[in-house]
């Protein structure tokens, strides 16, 4: 499990950065308030998960700006990959399953495997939605098929 769990978060990321590459170079997508509402939720929620993971404060407020640019949200998502990452790196299996309380969540508490589930499958989500948004505007949205990734990575 501990090895799928490492392999969807590099895949977030990469999925992640080639959509941004995709916005970045599309003037009129770059400039979508739909768009770009939709990538600031993203990484939002990246940094959200990342607070509960690490157990350190989340301000919303302080989290990404409205006006944010598409070079704002790249660093933005950047240095939530690069915790993220390094977060996973250092997990257990014994650490996959602890109780993960989430504030929003009250009752049966979901346990550290199935928290990193909901951001990567929650990324997902939305990453379609920007890549449907994408064509809508006239771009060409890049293919983020897991299996694509897996393909293109080194053999062991």
């Amino acid at each position: 499990m501990l090895a799928l769990i490492r392999d969807l978060v590099q895949h977030q990321a990469w999925a992640d950065a080639t959509l941004l590459q995709s916005v970045r170079i599309h003037r009129t997508a770059r400039n979508d308030s739909i768009l770009m509402d939709n990538l600031r939720h993203i990484v939002g929620v990246h940094r959200y998960f990342l607070s509960l993971f690490l157990d350190c404060p989340f301000h919303q407020e302080e989290a990404i700006a409205p006006n944010a640019t598409i070079a704002d949200l790249e660093e933005h998502f950047r240095h939530a990959h690069r915790e993220q990452l390094e977060f996973v790196k250092g997990l257990t299996d014994a650490a996959l399953a602890r109780p993960l309380p989430i504030p929003s969540i009250e009752g049966n508490e979901p346990t550290l495997a199935q928290a990193l589930l909901q951001v990567v499958m929650h990324s997902q989500n939305h990453r379609g939605q920007c890549l449907t948004r994408l064509r809508e505007l006239g771009g060409s949205p890049p293919t983020l098929d897991f299996v694509v990734w897996v393909k293109n990575q080194p053999s062991a």
